[in-house]
C-alpha cells in the first residue's frame, strides 16, 4: 500500500512553489523597473537633444536675422534654463539606469556622447606625468620599453594673483661736477600711480561692465588679502574718467559724425532725499552694419535727472541727419524747421508700432491672466501682427546688403505691403469706436500729422532700418545693472556711468574685450602724443592686435 503524503509535506511543497513564483515575479519586477528606468533615461536624452537643437536654432536665427520679436531674447534665456534642468535630470536618470542594470541582466543604458571640442590652442599646457611602472604588471619582468602615451586634458583656472611692481630709478653722481643723474619718473594714468593699468581696468569693467558696485569689489579684494578702501577705489574711478576723456571725445565725434543715428532712453533710479527719483540714461548709437556702410559702430550715452525735451536737444545740438527713435515728443524740437543747421528727419520704429498690436493679440499672455482667449483676443490686432511680420520677414532677408540693394528690394517687395497695410488700417479704424484699444494702436501710426511719413521714410532710403532695436539692445545692460547697483548716488555719478558706458559698449560693439582694451589704453595714454590718440580707438586697436598676431 502506497504511503499518502502527509499534510506537512503538501504544505511544504506548496510553500516552495509559492516562494519560487514569488522569486520569479520579483525578478520580473526588477527587470521591468530596470527597463522602465532606462526608458526614462532614453526619453531624457531625447528631450535633452531636442532642447539643444531648439536652442541652437534660436541662436542662429538671432545671429542671422536679429530680433524677430520683442520676446526673442527672453525665449533664448528660457531655453537655456530648461536645457540646464534637462541635462541635470538626464544625469540623474543615467545614474539610476546604471544602478538598476547592475542588479539585473538588462543591458545598461549607453548614450552616445557628442565629441567634446578641444580646448583653445592659445591656453598654456602644464604637463603632469604619472610615474610609470618599473616592471611589467603581468609577469614582473624589468624589460619594458615605452611604446607611446595617452593624454587626458583637464581645464583648470589659476586663482587671481596680486603683485607689487617696484620701479627702480638708480641715482648716479658725477665725480667731476657732482651733478646727480637719474632717469625720469614714469608717468601714470592716475595721480600718485599706486594702481597699475590692469587693476584700474578691472575695477572699471567690473563696476560698469559687470555691474558690481565698488563696495562688493572691496569686500572681495579683502578676502583675497588685499584691503582697498571704498573711498580709494572711488577716487581711482574718478581719476580714470579724467584720464580717458580724450578717448571719449573721439568716440563722441565719431558718433555725431554719422548721418543716421539710433536714439533711445531708459530709467535710472537716482538717490535723493527721502528715497530715489527717476532719472534717465540716453543713448545715441551709430551702426552702419545693416547697410554695409563700413564705418565702425559706436555708442554715446548721456545722463539726466529727468526726461524733459531740452536734454536730447542739447545732446544733438548742431547735428542734422536721420534720427531713428520712438514717437517720444521730446525729439520734436529737433524736427522743427528752426533747428540749425537743418531739421532732423524722423524715422520711427516699427517694433514699437507692432508691439501695440501684439499686446492685443498675445494669446499666451491673455491665457495667463485667466481670461477666455476667444473673448479677449482681437482678430483685427492678430491680422495686423501677421501683416507686420510679413514686412519684417523681407527686412531680415536684406539686412547686411548695400543701401542701394536694400532700396531696390523695398521698392519692389515692401512698398506694396506697406501701402496695403495703410489702406487696411484706415478702413478698420473707420468702423470702430475711438475708445477701442485697437483704434488707439492704429492712431499711434496714423493720428498725428507727419507720423505715417516718419514710419515710411525707410522705403526711400536704404540706410534706414525698419526698427530701433539697435538702441534698445544698447540699453539692455543698463536694465540688468539696475538690479545690481540699485541706484545712482548723485548726478555726477550718473554722468560718470554714462561716460564709462560709452567706452565699454563701443568696445563690445567692435568685438573687443573692454577690460583688455582699457588696460592697454590706460598704460599707453601717458606717453602717446595727441596726434596718435585715434590709434587707441577700439576698432583701430583691434586692427593693430590682429596685425601683431599675424
Amino acid at each position: 500500500m502506497l504511503e499518502t503524503p502527509s499534510k506537512i509535506d503538501i504544505l511544504r511543497a506548496a510553500l516552495a512553489a509559492a516562494e519560487a513564483r514569488a522569486s520569479a515575479a520579483e525578478g520580473a519586477l526588477v527587470a521591468a523597473k530596470s527597463e522602465l528606468t532606462q526608458v526614462q533615461a532614453v526619453v531624457s536624452a531625447a528631450e535633452d537633444m531636442i532642447r539643444h537643437l531648439r536652442l541652437q536654432i534660436a541662436k542662429l536665427r538671432r545671429e542671422q536675422y536679429g530680433h524677430s520679436a520683442e520676446r526673442h531674447a527672453r525665449l533664448i534665456e528660457q531655453l537655456e534654463m530648461q536645457l540646464e534642468d534637462l541635462e541635470t535630470d538626464l544625469e540623474q536618470d543615467r545614474a539610476k539606469a546604471d544602478a538598476a542594470a547592475a542588479k539585473t541582466t538588462v543591458a545598461a543604458f549607453d548614450r552616445r556622447r557628442p565629441a567634446r571640442k578641444p580646448f583653445p590652442d592659445h591656453l598654456p599646457r602644464e604637463r603632469v606625468v604619472i610615474e610609470a611602472p618599473a616592471a611589467c604588471t603581468c609577469c614582473g619582468s624589468a624589460r619594458i620599453v615605452k611604446m607611446g602615451e595617452d593624454i587626458t586634458e583637464t581645464l583648470e583656472v589659476i586663482p587671481r594673483q596680486w603683485k607689487v611692481v617696484q620701479t627702480v630709478r638708480e641715482k648716479f653722481t658725477c665725480r667731476d661736477c657732482e651733478k646727480i643723474s637719474q632717469p625720469p619718473a614714469p608717468f601714470h594714468p592716475t595721480p600718485r600711480g599706486w594702481a597699475g593699468p590692469n587693476l584700474l581696468a578691472m575695477v572699471l569693467f567690473e563696476k560698469f561692465g559687470q555691474h558690481q558696485p565698488l563696495n562688493r569689489q572691496a569686500e572681495r579684494y579683502a578676502k583675497e588679502g588685499v584691503e582697498i578702501s571704498l573711498s580709494t577705489l572711488a577716487d581711482q574711478v574718478g581719476a580714470c574718467a579724467v584720464a580717458l576723456r580724450p578717448i571719449h571725445d573721439l568716440i563722441r565725434a565719431h558718433v555725431l559724425g554719422a548721418k543716421r543715428l539710433h536714439a533711445d532712453d531708459t530709467t535710472v533710479p537716482l538717490m535723493a532725499k527721502g528715497g530715489t527719483q527717476t532719472a534717465r540714461l540716453w543713448t545715441y548709437l551709430r551702426d552702419d552694419r545693416p547697410f554695409a556702410g563700413g564705418a565702425p559702430p559706436a555708442a554715446l550715452y548721456y545722463f539726466s535727472t529727468d526726461r524733459r525735451k531740452e536734454h536730447p536737444t542739447r545732446h544733438l545740438a548742431g547735428w542734422t541727419g536721420i534720427l531713428q527713435a520712438d514717437a517720444y515728443g521730446g525729439y520734436n524740437d529737433l524736427y522743427c524747421s528752426q533747428h540749425k543747421p537743418a531739421p532732423v528727419l524722423s524715422a520711427l520704429c516699427w517694433s514699437h508700432a507692432r508691439r501695440k498690436f501684439f499686446e492685443l493679440a498675445d494669446i499666451k499672455a491673455i491665457a495667463r491672466k485667466g481670461k477666455k482667449v476667444a473673448e479677449e483676443i482681437s482678430p483685427i490686432a492678430l491680422e495686423a501682427v501677421k501683416r507686420f511680420d510679413a514686412i519684417f520677414a523681407v527686412e531680415r532677408e536684406i539686412t547686411g546688403l548695400s543701401a542701394a540693394a536694400r532700396h531696390e528690394a523695398r521698392q519692389r517687395l515692401v512698398r506694396p505691403m506697406v501701402s496695403d497695410l495703410h489702406d487696411w488700417l484706415r478702413a478698420e479704424r473707420a468702423r470702430m469706436s475711438k475708445h477701442n484699444p485697437v483704434a488707439k494702436a492704429i492712431n499711434y501710426m496714423l493720428d498725428e500729422e507727419g507720423r505715417w511719413d516718419a514710419f515710411t521714410r525707410f522705403l526711400d532710403d536704404g540706410r534706414i532700418c525698419l526698427t530701433n532695436n539697435a538702441a534698445e539692445r544698447a540699453l539692455r545692460g543698463i536694465a540688468l545693472g539696475r538690479k545690481a547697483w540699485l541706484f545712482a548716488g548723485s548726478p555726477r555719478g550718473g554722468d560718470r556711468a554714462a561716460f564709462m558706458y560709452s567706452l565699454i559698449v563701443t568696445a563690445k560693439m567692435n568685438d573687443v574685450d573692454p577690460q583688455a582694451w582699457l588696460a592697454d589704453v590706460l598704460a599707453r595714454l601717458p606717453d602717446i602724443p595727441l596726434s596718435r590718440l585715434p590709434e587707441l580707438l577700439p576698432w583701430h586697436w583691434k586692427a593693430q592686435k590682429l596685425a601683431q598676431a599675424a
